[in-house]
């Protein structure tokens, strides 16, 4: 388990305290409307919590990248903040000027303050070490200010950017109470895994889920798992199916060639403990069509198929521990959601203790409904597939080095 601080081992009465959120949300690039604010509602109790104990609270966030439609200001997730809060959040268009350093020494205890997108900000895109963040112009112009750093941000926390990183090397730093949470729910759930263990990867991220099929296999903490989505179109073909044109050119235009050979070892090495779909569903001008894996036609693979969906949800339901990130396939097209609703219905009837990934996956479960029949829901999908494959998220190695840092000081 990281070893790190938390609010509860600071006096922030009266202190000023910067704290790193993730509120990147959907935005309507039209009207700038923010269209779900799950995040808010996540962060709201750290938040809450700082201002109720006399903190003066600034936050830290962003808001999608350079190019993107959805790039924008905050002003508007001030006011979905303040709502999901039950609190004002003041909010300041910029982060470090003269005014944002004004509005920061103005603030009294309990009120809170939300800086500009943090990603207005060119250095906060550059991917340093802790001691080089360190000394970015933004951790160097705020640090004066303030007296603690907390960062909540788990959904961003496999990045090592300045506002993530920097300040845990300048002013003593802790977990807020989403990023605890996360870090208890999971690496717990991860040292005290009950057999069988079942991890069901699915979505577009494959690389991230070969590395983690690798890893839970190697290290004995699955007994299964069970692949779809793009994960899945490359364990078939490595198995050596023929997907055809359509969607090998997929596959290729991800970047995931090399891929192919690493699930055919993977395949070699651990054999049925990796369940790959015995049929897909493939769009055929628009409709769903299942068809076997031997008769795959040239068409895009959107989903798995219904009989394999059977043998998937008879694993999932006698799972003692399930940890479950991306979908099935197209689930935004309701033809092809078959496969992710299927396989969340599972692990919802399921009595294992279950962990869902964030993104999209989250997204869908809550949307069906079965929010409260799961254990953890995360807030960060590649937070929480980095640390199901084993790999350091920078910003809790950067809390656990600020904790070494200033102890005793």
């Amino acid at each position: 388990m990281a070893n790190f601080n938390t609010i509860d081992d600071f006096d922030v009465n009266g202190k000023t305290v910067l704290v790193r959120i993730d509120i990147n949300s959907p935005v309507d690039p039209n009207s700038g409307i923010i269209l779900d604010d799950t995040r808010m509602k996540l962060h709201a109790e750290t938040i809450k919590e700082l201002s109720m104990k006399g903190a003066k609270t600034v936050i830290l966030a962003h808001q999608s990248r350079p190019g993107k439609d959805d790039f924008t200001t905050l002003e508007q997730h001030a006011v979905v903040l303040s709502r999901a809060v039950g609190l004002e959040v003041k909010y300041v268009d910029s982060i470090f000027s003269s005014k944002a350093r004004e509005s920061i020494i103005a603030l009294e205890p309990g009120q809170i303050l939300l800086l500009e997108n943090v990603r207005f900000f060119s250095e906060e895109q550059l991917k340093r070490s802790a001691e080089e963040e360190a000394t970015s112009v933004l951790v160097k112009t705020l640090t004066p200010l303030v007296d603690y750093f907390v960062n909540d941000a788990f959904a961003a926390a496999h990045r090592s950017q300045t506002s993530l990183v920097g300040f845990t090397r300048t002013v003593p730093s802790a977990a807020g109470r989403v990023m605890e949470k996360e870090l208890t729910v999971i690496g717990n759930a991860l040292e005290n895994v009950q057999h069988p263990c079942v991890f069901a990867l699915g979505g577009m991220k494959a690389d991230d889920s070969i590395t983690v099929t690798e890893n839970v296999l190697e290290n004995g903490t699955a007994d299964y798992v069970l692949v779809s989505g793009l994960v899945a179109n490359i364990f078939i073909w490595a198995a050596g199916y023929d997907i055809k044109s359509t969607n090998k050119n997929f596959i290729e235009s991800r970047g995931y060639l090399d891929m192919v050979d690493k699930c055919r070892d993977l395949i070699e090495r651990f054999g049925d403990k990796i369940v790959y779909p015995t049929d897909v569903a493939v769009s055929v001008q628009g409709d769903r069509a299942d068809v076997t894996i031997e008769n795959i036609p040239d068409a895009s693979i959107f989903d798995i198929g219904r009989e394999s969906l059977i043998k998937y949800s008879k694993i999932l339901r006698e799972a003692k521990t399930i940890f479950a990130n991306g979908p099935a396939g197209v689930f935004e097209d309701p033809k092809f959601a078959i496969g992710t609703e299927d396989i969340i219905n599972a692990i919802a009837s399921s009595k294992g203790f279950s962990v869902i990934g964030g993104g999209h996956i989250a997204a869908a479960t809550v949307n069906l409904g079965y929010g409260d029949k799961m254990d953890h829901i995360s807030s960060g999908g590649g937070a929480s597939i980095d640390m199901l494959a084993g790999n350091p998220l920078p910003a809790v190695v950067a809390l656990e080095e600020s904790k070494e840092l200033f102890d005793g000081k």
